[in-house]
């Protein structure tokens, strides 16, 4: 037990020594004890460390901003805050890295990085998508610039998922438009859809939502536009059977089909 307490007791003080000694290079005008106690802080695996380092690193930098130092220093404020898990903070150092040291050899890695904190910005797909746009054009952006780079595929790939994600909001939308029985919101933002996304996975659902909400929109149009809407939802059906001529919907738009027909032969006859 006492060696226990000797040993806390010793771990304590280092700490404080520790403590004392940053403070006391924070404080100095030493720059080269600053750049060296900056990167062994920043070399240790302690978030907290690294934090730490952050400031030694914005001081090199501010004093010596052309200078081989303060090149290390600005990358290495952004890779510390990505490292702590700041990805807002990370991505701005990064992000702008390329643009105040556009010969550094650390110019792909940064403006990868900043762009990785962005696709980790990006939210669960049922929210707001705007950072997942972010996201592809940051990825787009090094893609761009780094043709050649080991990471291209890496890149698409990721560029693919988002852009997924972004696609199952959107038919999320569709379906959440159908369910609520919004005939002409669901069937705009089904046409939307196609237009958008014409080879998504989901464009036999969303053909036949569209078809579907076509009929009720017309069935429950006023005469004015009742002509109009049936030969929409006549064309519909006939693109949604083109395009799916397997589809476990077919009797159920057939029916809504034949319907369509009978009523629009009925209104010409009426005219």
């Amino acid at each position: 037990m006492k060696n226990i307490t000797l040993f806390s007791l010793f771990v304590l003080l280092l700490g404080v020594s520790s403590c004392s000694d940053y403070n006391e290079v924070l404080k100095s005008e030493d720059y080269g004890r600053k750049f060296d106690m900056a990167n062994k802080l920043y070399e240790t695996d302690s978030k907290s460390q690294n934090g730490r380092s952050i400031a030694l690193y914005e001081q090199i930098y501010q004093r010596l901003p052309k200078e081989p130092e303060g090149e290390v220093a600005y990358f290495r404020i952004g890779k510390a805050y990505y490292k702590t898990g700041d990805l807002y903070m990370a991505g701005y150092y990064l992000g702008n890295f390329p643009q105040r040291f556009p010969y550094s050899p650390k110019s792909e890695e940064a403006l990868f990085l900043s762009a990785m904190c962005s696709v980790q910005n990006s939210p669960q797909h049922s929210l707001d998508q705007n950072e997942t746009e972010i996201a592809i054009n940051n990825l787009q952006q090094f893609v761009n610039r780094y043709p050649k780079s080991n990471l291209v595929d890496s890149c698409n790939n990721i560029i693919d998922r988002l852009y997924f994600k972004i696609e199952t909001k959107a038919y999320d939308a569709v379906k959440l438009y159908d369910k609520t029985m919004n005939y002409r919101a669901a069937a705009s933002a089904g046409i939307t859809f196609t237009e958008d996304y014409p080879l998504s996975v989901f464009s036999e659902e969303v053909n036949y939502i569209l078809v579907k909400n076509s009929y009720f929109l017309a069935k429950n149009s006023v005469e004015a536009k009742k002509v109009e809407r049936i030969e929409n939802t006549l064309e519909r059906y006939s693109t949604f059977v083109s395009g799916f001529p397997e589809s476990e919907y077919h009797s159920q738009l057939a029916g809504y089909d034949d319907e369509m027909k009978k009523e629009l032969e009925l209104l010409k006859l009426e005219k």
